[in-house]
């Protein structure tokens, strides 16, 4: 991992997650330890409608906790409209440690790296059946409530997990706008770790 990588890792590690978020992050934390138990493939969706901040940010820290925790877990994202990986996300990501390089321009293909030598992670926005997401044995977990509601049935699903977070678009072009999304991708990077941290006991 990268110095100031593992500098907010040493921080998201040691953040307490709520009694109430870990009873919704168990139903994620079992669905991963069934899986490892028969030895089936771990592939979770996340889930908000454009794509762009939660759902985006889900995807990067549950694949780097997966890594962190030698869990051969695959993680992706996807909605319900295309849009963009909205720019302010990956400066968040970029500000945590990430190495992000953008490809494109309208709907850029972003590849961001917790090593150099790690596997890119692939964000652009997409539909949650875009060619490159799991298409039959994978867990949905819904990132956002509108998603959640409007979206009842995700194709070739078998675990529908509702992990729902605020939006940090409310702070766009604030003066709390970086702090904002800084504290979005904690806290998601936070429950991320604890649920991996779990499969593992």
């Amino acid at each position: 991992m990268k110095d100031l990588l593992n500098q907010n890792l040493e921080q998201i590690l040691s953040l307490e997650i709520p009694t109430e978020r870990r009873e919704i992050l168990q139903v994620l934390i079992d669905y991963i330890k069934d899986k490892r138990k028969k030895e089936q493939p771990i592939r979770l969706n996340f889930i908000c409608t454009h794509n762009s901040r939660r759902s985006q940010f889900s995807q990067v820290w549950a694949q780097t906790a997966a890594d962190y925790f030698q869990i051969p877990a695959q993680c992706y994202s996807g909605g319900v409209e295309v849009t963009a990986c909205n720019e302010r996300t990956v400066a968040s990501l970029e500000r945590m440690g990430f190495i992000v390089s953008k490809h494109g321009h309208s709907n850029p293909i972003y590849f961001a790296l917790h090593t150099q030598d790690s596997r890119p992670i692939i964000l652009f926005s997409k539909l949650y059946d875009d060619v490159i997401n799991p298409h039959g044995i994978f867990a949905t977990v819904m990132t956002c409530s509108h998603a959640d509601e409007n979206c009842p049935f995700i194709p070739g699903a078998e675990a529908r997990i509702p992990v729902r977070y605020e939006d940090p678009k409310a702070f766009d072009d604030t003066t709390e706008e970086a702090a904002q999304y800084d504290a979005r991708s904690r806290q998601i990077a936070g429950e991320m770790f604890y649920v991996f941290s779990r499969v593992t006991i």
